[in-house]
């Protein structure tokens, strides 16, 4: 008996505190003409890596550094809170995978949490290396000659817009994100974004693009409340 009140006291004493807590969602568009996507020809690819150019079968293989969906919204954008958060956070034990498939990152933009796993796979059957650029001290360049490499590593401080090169492949890039807390999201196939658990409060909520480069707006936070949020990018 003694076991169930006890349990039913700490619910309600938690249920005040999961109540606290509130979503943000939104989505990132874009205005304007959408830049024509790059193309690396069949003839830059095998100048480069023959193994490379066969994986394509004599196709161009695009590059798209600014991604425009159908519905004129951008993929591939992150949105975090950039201010405003309290308190530490014990980072997700769950792997965030980056790949190289076809002689591109796949993703092309991934975030993880600091001190959470990271696996950087090769996929293909051919020379990658991955060249990470850090302005925090977070560098490194490790080689995957084999197909199926993986190695993991883990990021011990905040750094948005750690570039991923492959020096093997000179259009191969990629961007990691490491944010010291949970709250923060990457944009799909619908520009869309949603950000959940965030406790009430002000915030500063950025959106950060590679080219485009970042967007800021203040937040309001309610309990059980959802805030909407519009981020408006165009081609400079």
């Amino acid at each position: 008996m003694k076991r169930v009140v006890s349990w039913l006291l700490s619910g309600l004493l938690l249920a005040p505190a999961a109540a606290q807590t509130g979503t943000i969602v939104g989505k990132v568009v874009f205005k304007g003409v959408p830049p024509k996507p790059k193309e690396v020809s069949a003839a830059a690819m095998k100048a480069a890596d023959a193994k490379c150019a066969a994986l394509h079968k004599g196709n161009p293989l695009r590059v798209e550094e600014i991604a425009v969906n159908k519905n004129g919204t951008l993929r591939g954008v992150l949105v975090y809170l950039k201010s405003g958060v309290k308190g530490t956070f014990k980072p997700p034990a769950k792997t965030v995978e980056v790949d190289q498939i076809g002689c591109l990152f796949v993703p092309h933009v991934a975030a993880a949490q600091v001190g959470q796993p990271v696996a950087f796979r090769n996929s293909d059957p051919l020379l990658h290396n991955i060249r990470a650029n850090s302005k925090q001290g977070q560098s490194f360049n490790i080689a995957q000659p084999v197909k199926g490499m993986k190695q993991v590593r883990k990021f011990t401080k905040p750094e948005i817009g750690i570039q991923l090169r492959c020096d093997v492949h000179w259009w191969m890039t990629g961007y990691l994100h490491i944010l010291p807390h949970p709250f923060f999201a990457i944009t799909g196939n619908d520009g869309s974004f949603v950000i959940k658990s965030v406790p009430a409060g002000t915030y500063t909520v950025a959106a950060w693009h590679e080219k485009l480069g970042e967007q800021r707006k203040k937040v309001t936070v309610k309990p059980n409340a959802t805030v909407q949020v519009e981020f408006v990018f165009g081609s400079k």
